[in-house]
């Protein structure tokens, strides 16, 4: 019985390997309309400016000091470094310093943070290659449409199995994005997706540590790796994400095909990307919000009595950490997440810094906060009711925080958030430049400039 089961989901399954496989060799460039497009151009410069602003962290000094134990050749650029690596070394550091912060991009339908593996993968290979602008837009789109479309045929079973959906579909979506920008044929790309397909990357039970910005660095290595082996004649099963015993039959009690191929060409995942204003896990950011708004109008945090969440069950199980002891965790507290909203009103890098989630005066207001799971409230949502020393009680429920499709970020928002994370570390002027080649992106001849000026 056992046998035929396996052989009867062997059949059933449409062969998803090779329709990406030709989707991704195929599909022709800027093969889309203006509102992907731009949609492209604004991911980039997003996950740049997220990359440059964690590279001092000491997460990726120290991932950094162990790729250099390998004595790597300086193929390729680390923006916001003054060192080169290998390409696999970069392409690692590149995922890991964009994720660091937990500030990057969201595919709010899957929850992957698609351009850490895809887009860390095709700079650091598109130095070798000399590819240009359009060569990176086009790998970029159609490297997170397979991510996030394999992500969206399994979630929710895949990612509450406990698997970090970023990196375990991310490597898929840097092998392919490295697969166009390799300009691998069909058969060749079929391979690359094989190949990484063997390497789902990424356990949720490292949330709130250095490993958890590993995993999209690692998936961006892996799929640099499965594209280089492919070009060179590696290979690997022609129905390695499909069969019984293949990806997503392994990785997920769901699989859902139609999620993975309906309108492929048509319909771009990257127009459903959304970017953080606050630097943390997403469901915490309708909180921060609401409480933003109660200090907006008035609210002083030495009035609160106490603070009642009502939150889905999904935003405890993620951030349920009520006595955070670093920055780290703190990006996993919905408690410290309401507390900066209460005190400063925003919640970028510097408010989940070590020495303020330590701060007297955020560990007792976080103490005030209390929280109830309800599931009628969806996990984009926030209710929250405060009761003041003097007897007031103030509510307010959020159903969409800023920063979501609904009440998307500006160019301008994105804009600022990039110079307050690449400023500091390359000054004004470069942080200027590069925007500017952020936005000409598909109509630079190469990379070399984009990356000469992302270095201090």
């Amino acid at each position: 019985m056992a046998h035929n089961s396996v052989a009867n989901a062997d059949r059933n399954a449409p062969p998803i390997t090779r329709i990406l496989a030709e989707f991704v060799s195929n599909h022709p460039s800027k093969g889309w309309d203006d509102t992907v497009e731009h949609e492209a151009h604004r991911t980039f410069l997003n996950w740049l400016g997220c990359a440059i602003g964690a590279a001092r962290h000491p997460a990726v000094s120290a991932a950094l000091a162990a790729m250099q134990e390998f004595e790597p050749a300086g193929q390729a650029t680390i923006p916001g470094r003054s060192e080169r690596l290998d390409m696999g070394g970069a392409a690692l550091l590149n995922g890991i310093s964009s994720h660091t912060f937990d500030f990057d991009d969201t595919h709010l339908k899957t929850l992957v943070h698609p351009a850490g593996p895809v887009a860390s993968a095709i700079l650091a290979l598109a130095e070798k290659t000399g590819a240009s602008g359009r060569d990176i837009v086009d790998s970029l789109v159609l490297g997170i449409d397979v991510a996030c479309r394999l992500g969206a045929g399994m979630y929710p079973e895949h990612y509450d199995r406990g698997w970090h959906i970023t990196g375990s579909t991310g490597v898929l979506g840097a092998a392919a994005g490295c697969a166009r920008l390799l300009r691998l044929d069909t058969e060749r790309t079929a391979m690359a997706l094989g190949i990484a397909a063997s390497q789902p990357i990424g356990l949720r039970e490292q949330f709130g540590t250095m490993t958890k910005p590993f995993h999209p660095g690692a998936a961006a290595r892996a799929g640099l790796t499965a594209a280089l082996m492919a070009k060179h004649g590696f290979t690997s099963s022609p129905r390695a994400l499909e069969a019984a015993r293949g990806y997503m039959q392994v990785v997920s009690v769901r699989q859902d095909w139609n999620k993975v191929t309906e309108a492929l060409g048509e319909r771009f995942e990257i127009s459903f990307n959304s970017y953080k204003p606050f630097a943390c896990g997403v469901v915490i950011h309708p909180f921060i919000d609401g409480c933003a708004q109660l200090r907006t109008a008035g609210l002083d945090p030495d009035d609160i009595e106490s603070v009642e969440l009502k939150a889905h069950s999904l935003v405890l199980e993620l951030t349920g950490k009520t006595s955070p002891t670093n920055g780290l965790e703190g990006k996993f507290s919905v408690y410290h997440g309401c507390a900066a909203g209460f005190v400063f009103g925003v919640a970028g890098e510097a408010e989940f810094a070590d020495e303020i989630v330590a701060r007297a005066d955020m560990v007792a207001l976080r103490g005030k906060v209390s929280a109830t799971v309800d599931d009628r409230i969806g996990p984009a949502a926030a209710d929250i009711t405060v009761t003041c020393k003097d007897g007031r009680r103030l509510h307010v429920f959020v159903e969409h925080a800023v920063g979501s499709l609904e009440r998307p970020m500006t160019d301008a928002h994105l804009e600022s958030k990039f110079d307050s994370l690449v400023v500091p570390m390359l000054g004004a002027s470069k942080a200027s430049r590069l925007k500017s080649l952020c936005w000409s992106l598909s109509g630079l001849d190469s990379m070399n400039g984009l990356c000469e000026t992302a270095r201090p």
